[in-house]
């Protein structure tokens, strides 16, 4: 799978930055879920709930499977493949091991000629 880019990172952060879809990824997380038992779990109205469920599909975050019986029943579940790149994408931009020392260019803590340097009065 191909590394995902600092773009795709900031999509996830939107779209996770929602307290609501955070809650549904969470349930997800124990297992696949019906529509009902969302429902039921989230305690909210079923439109808004699939209007996060929708913004998680969209992300790659979450697939769905109609019943192959009665299409009526929805189940969602976290798609792994996209929740692992995200998870090794997280761990990676947010490695504190990525901080290096580095002393800045400009300003007074630099080591420049004293008639580069700006005077303050």
């Amino acid at each position: 799978m191909e590394q995902p880019t600092t773009h795709q990172l900031a999509h996830w952060l939107k779209v996770l930055a929602e307290p609501r879809r955070l809650q549904i990824l969470n349930l997800l997380m124990a297992g696949v879920q019906c529509n009902c038992e969302l429902g039921t779990q989230l305690d909210m109205a079923p439109n808004l709930i699939s209007h996060h469920l929708s913004v998680l599909r969209k992300a790659g975050l979450v697939e769905v499977e109609r019943d192959a019986v009665d299409a009526r029943w929805v189940y969602y579940a976290i798609n792994r493949p996209n929740l692992e790149a995200l998870n090794a994408t997280f761990t990676a931009f947010f490695d504190p091991a990525r901080i290096q020392p580095r002393q800045p260019n400009c300003g007074p803590q630099t080591a420049c000629e004293p008639d580069d340097a700006v005077t303050t009065r």
